[in-house]
């Protein structure tokens, strides 16, 4: 048996009073995923625990089968995982957004989604003034980079950036053991950053400086069973997220690389699409990734989450769904999102949302129907523990 699992981060939403009530789901066109809707099972699933913060960390381990109630310890490690970073079992690792704060408010959690290469030159000239044989700040992607603490001890109580867009950050900074070490840390950022040559350009471009870093997501390493242990299968991811990069690893999944996978709305989806097809040569399982949907959210740009929702079904999950149509083998394909970002929010949520799957064995409900919130409800399917989902995905 072949398995494939596409995931548009965060697409799942409310309805929206400028799309007339509707969701970006309903007015999208999804050909492709109607059409698993209708010749599979369509229903919802719970992929964040109550109690639990939303985020795609948590989702996404519950769509791979993973409790994040028992196996959660942070987003800081799995994407510290996603680069290879070895840490020790007692080092703390933060998220370390590049972000602009303007008059004590929360402008931009992305600093005007500034790109890797300004970012890189930023994060070192923070390395250079800070770094030590305790203290490592470690360069990522766009906006999205480590920080690695060793030797000290925290119990703090960090917001993400996106979490808090346009609102003061005064009530959000860390709270807790230790925080004054992550306050201090972040407001000595922006002393550095202030002037620096990066920051001038961006602004003689018209474009959100980088004026500090903001610490979140703190944890230390986790310990994961192999997916092939539990399963007997062996997997492969496809992300421009380190996030998810890192939770593949730590199940012992391969990552394949895309060019022009950016995170973003103009990430390559059609090369997603061919290398998920490869290596389904080669591997049991393999996921495709999309954050293009989750950022629209964030930014509540419904033009461009519908848009990338559109492209999920045509360049994705269209292509994916011929190619197992067409091999001599058993398969099966799931689509669902992690969680929701709804735009008017600006931030996960933490609601059930719909999923969509097909293949041998899946029968049809006998109806046509729609890959949409309210379509998933009706059919009264409901996984009300979202780790449990993989498991009839792969074994009902």
């Amino acid at each position: 048996m072949k398995y494939a699992i596409v995931i548009p981060d965060g697409a799942a939403d409310r309805p929206v009073d400028s799309l007339g009530g509707r969701t970006p789901f309903e007015v999208a066109r999804l050909p492709n995923m109607d059409y698993i809707a209708t010749e599979g099972r369509l229903g919802t699933v719970k992929t964040i625990s109550a109690g639990v913060a939303p985020g795609s960390d948590v989702a996404v381990l519950s769509l791979l089968g993973y409790d994040p109630v028992r196996t959660y310890t942070g987003r800081g490690p799995l994407e510290a995982a996603a680069r290879g970073i070895q840490a020790r079992p007692d080092d703390w690792i933060f998220r370390c957004n590049l972000v602009t704060v303007a008059d004590g408010k929360m402008v931009d959690y992305s600093a005007g989604h500034i790109t890797t290469q300004e970012a890189e030159v930023l994060i070192r000239s923070l390395e250079d003034q800070f770094g030590s044989d305790t203290l490592r700040f470690y360069p990522g992607i766009g906006y999205r980079h480590l920080l690695v603490i060793r030797g000290e001890s925290f119990k703090v109580r960090t917001t993400p950036p996106h979490d808090i867009m346009g609102l003061p950050i005064r009530k959000h900074l860390p709270k807790g053991t230790n925080a004054a070490r992550l306050r201090q840390l972040m407001d000595a950022s922006g002393e550095v950053l202030a002037d620096h040559p990066v920051n001038q350009v961006r602004g003689d471009l018209g474009e959100n400086p980088a004026s500090q870093i903001w610490l979140w997501g703190e944890g230390q390493k986790p310990a994961l069973t192999p997916f092939r242990e539990r399963w007997g299968l062996g997997g492969a991811a496809i992300t421009a997220v380190d996030l998810v990069r890192g939770i593949a690893r730590l199940i012992g999944w391969d990552v394949i690389e895309v060019e022009g996978a950016t995170g973003y709305y103009d990430t390559n989806y059609a090369g997603k699409a061919h290398a998920a097809i490869d290596a389904l040569n080669d591997h049991d399982i393999v996921v495709v990734h999309v954050e293009a949907t989750d950022e629209a959210g964030h930014n509540g740009d419904a033009r461009e989450k519908i848009r990338a929702l559109e492209a999920v079904d045509r360049e994705i999950v269209g292509p994916l769904l011929k190619a197992l149509q067409a091999i001599d083998l058993p398969w099966r394909i799931l689509v669902a999102p992690d969680h929701e970002t709804p735009l008017a929010v600006r931030t996960h949520e933490s609601r059930p949302v719909p999923f969509a799957m097909m293949g041998d064995g899946l029968e049809s409900g006998g109806r046509e129907r729609a890959m949409t919130e309210a379509a998933a409800r009706k059919t009264g399917m409901h996984v009300a523990v979202g780790h449990e989902l993989m498991e009839y995905f792969l074994t009902r």
